[in-house]
């Protein structure tokens, strides 16, 4: 992202953008946010002088300290106000001039605070309503579906508590039928002498 200010040096010439040039027709397309979004940039610069194409340097300074850092022609445009909604550089006011722009500067932040925790109150009460007329619904929903789904559940119980008591019926059965074959064919082999070991014999 390009600092404030930029500019693009050409054939001895400075181009930059003015708050001047954003007030025309080509200056205002800039200000839409899916053309241009970087405002004090490079490409905005070369967006509006379609003479520059690629040619150029391109050039940028944020130390405001002194103005032998910029080329004369922005130290006049700085001195003049042209970078309204471009940018701003702090670093020129003297005392007097950091305490007017801070009274100002925080004025506005006060009362955009006072507008934002409005909406931000505002919001809140929507969403709550919201949530409140949601969970009433939903309450309301799930009574219904229990209403509906509970003598089915219970008749689903009472079926496969007895296909379980059945199948265990059955199985139980099974078992031990398995249990006393096996046994007896165990105690048939195992009273065979010639089945045992040989300390058993």
């Amino acid at each position: 992202m390009c600092e404030f200010v930029s500019w693009v040096e050409f054939e001895g010439n400075n181009y930059f953008l003015t708050c001047d040039d954003l007030d025309t027709m080509e200056g205002r397309k800039l200000l839409k946010s899916d053309v241009i979004a970087d405002i004090s940039g490079h490409g905005a610069i070369r967006h509006y002088y379609s003479e520059l194409k690629n040619d150029g340097i391109n050039k940028e300074c944020t130390d405001f300290s002194t103005p032998d850092n910029f080329p004369a022609d922005i130290v006049s445009a700085i001195k003049k106000g042209k970078f309204c909604g471009i940018g701003i550089c702090p670093a020129i006011f003297n005392q007097n001039g950091i305490k007017r722009y801070n009274k100002i500067k925080d004025q506005a932040l006060a009362e955009y605070n006072k507008i934002k925790d409005q909406a931000w109150a505002d919001y809140n009460k929507i969403k709550d309503q919201a949530w409140a007329d949601y969970n009433k619904i939903k309450d309301q929903a799930l009574a219904d579906y229990n209403k509906i789904t509970s003598p089915a559940l219970t008749e689903y119980k009472k079926i496969t508590s007895q296909a379980l008591a059945d199948y265990n019926k059955i199985t139980d059965q099974a078992l031990a039928d398995y249990n006393k074959i096996k046994d007896q064919a165990f105690w048939k082999i195992a009273k065979q002498k010639k089945y045992r070991i040989e300390k058993w014999k």
